[in-house]
């Protein structure tokens, strides 16, 4: 008993290790966004902040209404991103899966071709603007987000490790495709989907390109593009103020790297509430034991 339970003791100790690796990193961050700009710079990164200060996040909740918009833009895009997004990657997946679907292997070349190849910005850009005339609207923030193609290529392959013979028992009971799609896969399939779904909340959160091309009304701002936006105009304050000679202010008291920081805890918080309720999802082999024999 005592050498089985040496391995396990070795893996509990690499993984408290690992553990602690990655939670400092982050008590960093936070210790950072708490920090005075100028102790920041001079003294650098520490476990506890060297000089308390809350300018950062005062800089950044400056206008509440603002920001709180920001928050509720994201939160509808990326919850409308994940919910369609999942539905018609899995409608994708189950079809290309399917042994019966004759065009199976060129979709799933086109589908995989996409990885490889895109159309780039600037095709991408006119037909945002120019063709579908999405500028400045939630569509463009949404609907090219829908579909992934390595997500759709993850549901194909864990439709595909489903135990055949669920699908043929049913189809001699008399159901058709999208019953055994709604009835059978997509419940046996909860440990990929949410994993889609997360990764896909994830990308889209994290998000602000499309705000910085596409978006000009300041209403619609996401999260990401806002706090990049605040980035940019503190970046061009120091440098004005740096050039401009005849004007004493201290810029050691003007957010600096602390404001990072900060927008960085404020961007990450909400995805670290959430993950917890995707954890127990990651997993798989939620199909053993569904057929007997």
């Amino acid at each position: 008993m005592k050498n089985k339970k040496k391995p396990q003791i070795l893996i509990h100790v690499i993984s408290m290790i690992y553990l602690v690796l990655c939670i400092i990193p982050f008590i960093l961050l936070i210790s950072a966004s708490l920090t005075n700009a100028a102790a920041l710079s001079e003294e650098g990164f520490r476990l506890i902040p060297a000089e308390f200060d809350l300018t950062a996040y005062e800089y950044i909740f400056k206008s509440p209404v603002k920001i709180l918009r920001s928050y509720a833009v994201t939160f509808f895009v990326t919850a409308a991103t994940v919910a369609g997004g999942v539905f018609i990657m899995s409608m994708i997946g189950y079809t290309l899966s399917r042994s019966n679907c004759r065009f199976a292997r060129p979709l799933s070349f086109y589908v995989f071709f996409t990885l490889l190849f895109s159309g780039g910005m600037v095709p991408s850009y006119i037909l945002m603007t120019q063709v579908l005339h999405w500028k400045d609207t939630y569509l463009v923030m949404i609907v090219p987000s829908l579909v992934y193609a390595f997500h759709v290529i993850m549901i194909r392959t864990f439709f595909q490790k489903l135990p055949a013979e669920l699908f043929e028992s049913a189809k001699i009971d008399g159901a058709d495709e999208f019953v055994i799609y709604f009835k059978i896969a997509l419940p046996l399939s909860v440990p990929v989907l949410t994993t889609v779904a997360f990764f896909t909340a994830m990308s889209k959160w994290n998000d602000w390109q499309t705000g910085l091309l596409y978006i000009t009304k300041e209403e619609m701002e996401p999260l990401q593009y806002m706090l990049y936006r605040i980035q940019q105009n503190i970046q061009s304050l120091l440098t004005a103020l740096r050039q401009g000679g005849g004007i004493s202010v201290d810029v050691r008291n003007i957010p600096g790297q602390n404001l990072l920081m900060a927008m960085a805890v404020v961007a990450a918080g909400p995805m670290l509430v959430v993950f917890p309720f995707f954890q127990k999802y990651f997993i798989s082999g939620l199909t053993v034991g569904a057929v007997k024999g």
